[in-house]
């Protein structure tokens, strides 16, 4: 069986980071947010609102979210090593399930104390919590428009704006509990909305926690559809079967392929940087690795393929011709 094994990285290199302008956005949020946690959990406990301190718990939170994303976004552009030779991209996605699942032990918390207070409610001042609660939608609204342009491109950014963007409406929620109390002196709403609020965070962190689980298990990004890259190589001139099909990310903002092409006719250089080209353009997979092979040996290399058990999949157009220009796939 002759192999081919050629890598090209043909255009595929400084494609889906994060801006660099990130680096403020990250550092001003944390800022902003960090000073808003010092007074909502001090006027909460002045206070004695559960609901204050249990946003305030959660606000913290989203710091250390910010913290760590901002920390795996600089780490993600450190150099590969002999040891790490994708160098150190994963950490954005370990970060991202480490963000999903600390945001999720901190709803356990608020609801615990939430339901110990439904029993024996605790008198709250309604005014104070809505005042720093409505200085809360203002800086987490704020903090939320610093993510809005990069939240489609990287799920490190897209959960820093859903934590943001979730926090400005929990606050708004807290702020009209603030003055039902005020006006009604009905103080079990504190703890309602404390559960209220666990309730909206743990649906807004359920597709970063999906996500993070998908991409730490090495899925296919949700912004690729496999079967059509599939089709796509199928589709190849000179390609009679596809197999060893495997697509996942490297990080957050980078995606991998690599695949085996049995071409009986062979193949050159200039396919196959048109082939990394089209796979970086059509379906934003930014390193490819073929390997082209004369011919198919049985099951030789078909390990772990994703295709079916030892299945080489036919080509569509197995007779030697010029790359189809405007051959197009979906992503």
């Amino acid at each position: 069986m002759g192999h081919d094994h050629q890598h090209d990285h043909s255009g595929c290199h400084g494609h889906g980071h994060a801006p660099a302008n990130f680096n403020r956005a990250f550092a001003l949020g944390t800022i902003l947010n960090l000073a808003f946690v010092l007074v909502e959990a001090g006027y909460g406990f002045a206070s004695n609102s559960l609901a204050l301190v249990a946003d305030a718990g959660h606000n913290l939170s989203d710091v250390m979210t910010l913290v760590l994303a901002w920390g795996a976004m600089i780490m993600a552009r450190r150099v590969a090593t002999p040891r790490h030779t994708f160098g150190f991209k994963k950490g954005t996605i370990l970060v991202s399930l480490g963000s999903a699942l600390f945001l999720y032990a901190a709803i356990g918390v608020i609801i615990w104390e939430a339901v110990g207070r439904l029993g024996s409610p605790a008198p709250v001042q309604g005014m104070t919590i809505t005042v720093v609660a409505a200085i809360g939608v203002v800086i987490n609204t704020a903090t939320a428009l610093l993510f809005l342009s990069g939240r489609k491109d990287d799920l490190n950014i897209k959960g820093a704006f859903l934590h943001m963007a979730a926090d400005a409406a929990v606050s708004a929620g807290v702020v009209v509990a603030g003055l039902v109390i005020a006006a009604t002196g009905w103080h079990l709403h504190d703890p309602l909305i404390s559960i209220a609020i666990a309730v909206l965070v743990l649906l807004a962190g359920w597709g970063l926690l999906k996500d993070s689980l998908h991409l730490t298990m090495a899925g296919v990004p949700s912004g690729i559809n496999a079967q059509a890259v599939l089709d796509y190589l199928t589709g190849l001139p000179g390609v009679s079967c596809v197999h060893d099909l495997h697509i996942w990310a490297a990080s957050t903002t980078e995606n991998v392929l690599t695949a085996h092409l049995v071409m009986p006719g062979g193949s050159d250089d200039a396919l196959l940087h048109r082939i990394a080209e089209e796979l970086r353009h059509d379906f934003a997979i930014h390193h490819a690795t073929i390997q082209i092979e004369t011919e198919d040996m049985g099951k030789i290399c078909h390990v772990n393929d994703t295709t079916g058990p030892g299945a080489c999949w036919p080509g569509r157009n197995p007779t030697p011709t010029t790359l189809n220009h405007n051959h197009r796939g979906t992503s």
